[in-house]
């Protein structure tokens, strides 16, 4: 089996998760960050950079500008009804 692709567009996510490091910074990190870099561990996920730019998670995650929500909704194939008939 292949592991899961986990987009991200943090670098510093991707690399205390691949390398964990211990100092004041990374003491706060809950519990799920540590079932993640566990998953990461085990090849179950892959976390993988994915610029923001094309991050299509922001469309359902965060409050956009129309232009950026029309391109990111295009991008995953959402289409007007109106252009359905």
């Amino acid at each position: 089996e292949k592991p899961i692709q986990l987009k991200i567009d943090n670098i510093s996510a991707i690399n205390l998760a691949k390398n964990p490091v211990s100092h004041g910074r990374s003491k706060h990190i809950e519990v799920k960050f540590h079932f993640l870099r566990d998953m990461v561990n085990k090849e179950r996920i892959a976390l993988v950079y994915c610029k923001t730019e094309v991050q299509l998670a922001d469309l359902f995650t965060k409050p956009l500008k129309v232009d950026r929500f029309d391109s990111l909704k295009k991008s995953i194939g959402v289409v007007s009804l109106r252009h359905l008939t």
